[in-house]
């Protein structure tokens, strides 16, 4: 009988991981919310894709772009995706950034990781860089969608250009938006300590941040003035213009409120004109060729509020004791 003599074996050799030590361990930490982030972006681009193709063939249906068609019935969940979309960075700001550091805190995991050979520096980093990473790559995903919806679709669309389901959702201003509530989030969880308080007020502030940014958003653009004379048609240069204000002016440059003439009789209203020369409409706007450079400067005042949050989070987080 024939036998055959073995040595004995190598042990065998462990696969290395792609992901190891901290950041293997923050990954492992915050599974469940990397894969709600994840669904939320491969969800909301399947939607819209749906509806780009539910849009495309109305319009094709209606002989778009070679007739002039109305704006069509976009329905309910065109309007529910604009809407998500606009709410979502607050989203990722309640339930991402405010209990990032703030469970660890309440919970005691920030003393015993910060004992096992790892500063509180390190520490916070990874755990911020995971956060801002997931919500830049989530957001930027859905932006860049959306936009390849709305973008050559936008002259038959409900929404303005300036309006935030368009501003907000399109180009880098999502993403930006995102990561300035986000770390603001974080920032607030750090200080608070605590999730539920932490939650709650992150989601006061970013209802009043976002209406601060509504308020602030037209400030971002050169405004431009057109004149024209007053009994002439609006000019189409004003088409999909956002208009600021609008006055009526006499032949001497001198402005009028819209209202000065507004009198109880049309024979009143014409003695007024006369008496003030009134003889031109003025009116400050914004045009649409302005949106992309507005949106790159928006969000360049978004990442510096972000870098600037980010960087005092790090700093306390390292500096405070546990």
């Amino acid at each position: 009988m024939n036998a055959t003599l073995t040595g004995p074996q190598a042990p065998r050799r462990a696969r290395p991981r792609l992901l190891r030590g901290l950041t293997w361990l923050v990954l492992r930490q915050h599974r469940a919310a990397l894969g709600g982030a994840v669904a939320v972006t491969v969800l909301g681009s399947l939607w819209i894709v749906y509806e780009r193709a539910r849009l495309t063939e109305l319009l094709a249906a209606s002989g778009w772009p070679e007739r002039t068609v109305p704006l069509p019935v976009v329905g309910e969940g065109y309007s529910s995706l604009t809407a998500l979309l606009t709410l979502l960075p607050g989203v990722f700001a309640v339930f991402f950034g405010a209990p990032l550091i703030a469970t660890d805190q309440e919970q005691g995991t920030a003393r015993f990781v910060t004992t096992q050979s790892v500063t509180r520096g390190r520490w916070a980093v990874a755990k911020l860089g995971w956060c801002l990473t997931i919500t830049l790559v989530a957001c930027s995903v859905l932006s860049a969608a959306f936009t390849w919806l709305w973008r050559p679709h936008r002259s038959v669309l409900p929404d303005l250009w300036m309006d935030p389901s368009a501003f907000d959702t399109t180009g880098p201003v999502l993403p930006a938006l995102a990561l300035f509530l986000t770390a603001a989030g974080v920032t607030i969880g750090v200080l608070l300590r605590r999730v539920l308080a932490a939650m709650v007020v992150t989601f006061g502030f970013t209802v009043v941040a976002q209406t601060a940014w509504s308020m602030f958003r037209d400030r971002l653009g050169t405004p431009h003035t057109l004149t024209y004379p007053l009994d002439a048609a609006q000019p189409a240069r004003l088409d999909g213009a956002y208009e600021l204000d609008r006055w009526v002016g006499s032949a001497d440059g001198r402005l009028y409120g819209w209202g000065s003439c507004a009198e109880a009789t049309e024979k009143a209203t014409d003695a007024c004109v006369r008496e003030k020369g009134i003889v031109n409409n003025v009116v400050e706007y914004l045009g649409p060729e302005q949106m992309g450079a507005m949106q790159w400067t928006g969000a360049g005042v978004l990442l510096a509020g972000t870098v600037a949050l980010s960087a005092f989070a790090l700093w306390w987080t390292s500096r405070r004791p546990r």
